[in-house]
């Protein structure tokens, strides 16, 4: 008969109590997930605490698909850090290296300009119309590690949405027809 035959012979023979055991389950693994990801949050002072290089702008620092790991403490922002920001009007964050600090006389507030390292000019193109610095309230945090290339499964399911669908539909069904 076949493997498609026997998955569909055993969704058909699941009862009510074990369906709704895995639904529970799964719920459990969404939950715990999303636990996980706020305690990440409140230990590392950042909004989101772990992001994807998405371009070549890094390079040869950061490649397309690593994964940072961000940090936000109180510390000021110097020159030559790698920070992730926000700007106003997009909503993908950018990773690019601080270099130059500016400090205001009058509030002692940090104004910080950035550029990523395989670009030729800084990023005020990128800024906000009429924008010339980030402030701090733009920055997400800054880079404390990074892991090479397992942020392409992320790159891959955002570009080819068909197998982000795929890979949830097997594993919807990987928890529909298993037996425990």
């Amino acid at each position: 008969m076949g493997w498609i035959g026997e998955t569909v012979d055993s969704i058909r023979s699941i009862q009510i109590r074990q369906l709704l055991t895995q639904a529970v389950s799964l719920g459990m693994i969404v939950t715990s997930a999303l636990i996980i990801w706020k305690a990440l949050m409140c230990i590392t002072g950042s909004e989101s605490p772990v992001v994807v290089v998405l371009s070549g702008s890094m390079e040869p620092g950061f490649k397309r698909g690593d994964i940072l790991f961000l940090h936000m403490s109180k510390d000021p922002i110097r020159a030559g850090e790698i920070v992730v920001f926000n700007i106003d009007g997009r909503e993908i964050p950018i990773v690019h290296r601080v270099i130059k600090v500016h400090e205001r006389q009058d509030t002692g507030e940090v104004d910080v300009l950035t550029k990523g390292d395989n670009n030729y000019g800084d990023d005020r193109l990128l800024y906000a119309h009429g924008q010339l610095w980030l402030q701090r309230h733009h920055i997400m945090g800054r880079a404390v590690g990074f892991l090479p290339y397992v942020g392409w499964v992320t790159i891959i399911m955002t570009e080819k949405p068909i197998i982000k669908y795929i890979l949830i539909g097997a594993l919807g069904l990987l928890v529909i027809t298993s037996k425990d």
